[in-house]
C-alpha cells in the first residue's frame, strides 16, 4: 500500500530536484501508451542513478533489463560524448520502444541495446573493457547470475546496483515467492564476496515500499 506522504514527498522532491524534461517523460508516456507494464524507475530513483554515475565519472556502463529505456537515458545523459551504455532486454517490442525513446531523446548513439535472454548475451562482453557502474533491473530470480557477471567486468572502484531487493519487506523472511528469493539471493552473495563493499537502502515513494543494493567493486 503505498501511502500519501510518500507520494506527496516524491512530489515535493520531483519539483526541487527534477527540472521539467520533455525527454523523461516523453518516454514514460509513450513507453505506457505501447503497452509496456508501469515499473520503471522513479524520477527521483532515475536521477540517484544519473548521480551515481556522475560520482564514478561512468565512462563505461552496463545494465541488465532495459524495458522502455526510462533508466537508460538516465544513465547515458551522464556519460561523456564518446561514453557507451550496452542495455540487455529479452523483449524485442520493448527493446524497439526503448531504441525510439532514445533516439529522441537524443543520446541513442551512446546506447546499445542487445535482444536476448542476459544470460546469453553476457558472454558477448569478454574482451570488453571494464564497467565503471552496473544496473541490474532485470528478473530477480537471475539477479545471482547478473551480479556475478558485473563483478566480473567491473574495474576495481565501481558500482552495482540492484534494484527492488526489499519487496515490500518480503526479504526479511523466507518466501516462495521468486522475485523475494532472488532478492535474498543476491543480498547473500554480496554479503559472502569479499571483493565487494555492500549495501541494502530501503525506499519508499510513489513507487512503494521497496529499497536497492549497492555494491563498490574494492579488488
Amino acid at each position: 500500500m503505498i501511502s500519501p506522504t510518500w507520494t506527496a514527498v516524491d512530489d515535493y522532491l520531483e519539483s526541487h530536484l527534477i527540472p521539467d524534461d520533455d525527454a523523461t517523460a516523453g518516454a514514460l508516456a509513450a513507453t505506457r501508451a505501447a503497452g509496456l507494464p508501469d515499473i520503471a524507475v522513479s524520477p527521483t530513483q532515475g536521477k540517484l542513478l544519473e548521480t551515481y554515475a556522475l560520482l564514478v565519472r561512468a565512462r563505461r556502463v552496463l545494465e541488465f533489463g532495459t524495458l522502455g529505456g526510462y533508466s537508460a537515458i538516465w544513465l547515458a545523459r551522464a556519460l561523456p560524448d564518446d561514453g557507451r551504455l550496452i542495455t540487455f532486454e529479452l523483449d524485442p517490442h520493448h527493446a524497439a520502444v526503448a531504441r525510439a525513446n532514445l533516439d529522441a531523446a537524443g543520446i541513442g548513439p551512446k546506447v546499445d541495446i542487445r535482444v536476448g535472454a542476459a544470460a546469453d548475451l553476457i558472454a558477448g562482453l569478454d574482451g570488453e573493457d571494464p564497467f565503471d557502474l552496473t544496473f541490474i533491473d532485470a528478473d530477480k530470480a537471475g539477479n545471482v547470475g547478473y551480479f556475478r557477471a558485473a563483478l566480473r567486468h567491473s574495474r576495481v572502484g565501481a558500482v552495482i546496483v540492484v534494484d527492488n531487493v526489499v519487496r515490500n519487506g518480503a526479504i526479511a523472511a523466507p518466501s516462495d515467492d521468486p522475485g523475494a528469493a532472488g532478492s535474498r539471493a543476491v543480498i547473500e552473495e554480496a554479503a559472502h564476496e569479499a571483493r565487494v563493499s555492500a549495501t541494502v537502502v530501503q525506499t519508499v515513494g510513489r513507487k512503494g515500499y521497496d529499497g536497492f543494493l549497492v555494491a563498490v567493486v574494492t579488488g
